[in-house]
């Protein structure tokens, strides 16, 4: 059985066309019915299936589930609401502080996203992560050379530093990502697929193709 209906998709297509407050609530009992709920059972039954892959999952979903509610303080598009519903399943959910094992979900009327990886790291997590892929620089090129890691995620992405310490810099000559400040990398398919019945297995597959990779990454907060 199919977690999402059309409804879903064409839920966010109208919203996208009449993105504010007034047409939000006249359609707020389709979004509860066909967005909403949906998606919090949804992420309640990835929780649960990635804790059977990492028993150090355990959330609830509020704590993982992002509000559709834009945060428009410092952004010229004064859009209120986002197009799409995403959760973090990882240990801590939406209060990751930037170490990888988990994954973020994203579904929008036009695609589903699955991200990994690091994305927010304070400096010195950042400084051990790069002596790390320093240190074992033929295990982290294994990992992200890997053929089916590759063929899902592509490569790693993220913003770059123009300058690092000088001790790393003879290694970045090899290893171009130590300049990263980000370390992180995704799958998109088509949005049809947030309709398949097997949509849970599909995004777990994901998961557990993207989890070395992470588990890697993870060594510079251990």
């Amino acid at each position: 059985m199919a977690h999402f209906t059309p409804q879903y998709l064409t839920f966010f297509k109208e919203l996208a066309q009449n993105n504010h407050r007034d047409w939000f609530q006249a359609n707020k009992k389709t979004y509860e019915k066909e967005v909403k709920g949906p998606f919090k059972a949804f992420v309640q039954i990835l929780i649960d299936r990635a804790g059977e892959i990492d028993p150090d999952i355990q959330i609830d979903p509020k704590d993982a589930i992002f509000r559709i509610n834009r945060d428009i303080r410092f952004s010229q598009d004064k859009s209120p609401y986002k197009l799409f519903n995403s959760a973090i399943i990882s240990t801590d959910g939406k209060s990751e502080k930037g170490r990888p094992g988990g994954f973020y979900v994203e579904l929008a009327a036009d695609h589903l996203r699955i991200y990994q990886g690091a994305y927010q790291l304070d400096k010195e997590p950042l400084q051990r992560l790069r002596e790390l892929i320093v240190e074992k620089a033929d295990t982290f090129a294994s990992l992200i050379g890997e053929k089916t890691f590759k063929k899902t995620f592509g490569e790693i992405r993220g913003e770059k530093n123009k300058r690092i310490p000088k001790e790393l810099q003879e290694a970045a000559e090899k290893q171009p990502l130590i300049y990263n400040k980000q370390f992180y990398y995704f799958t998109e398919l088509p949005a049809e697929t947030i309709l398949k019945d097997d949509l849970v297995e599909i995004v777990l597959e994901r998961f557990k193709i993207g989890k070395p990779v992470a588990d890697f990454l993870a060594q510079a907060w251990d």
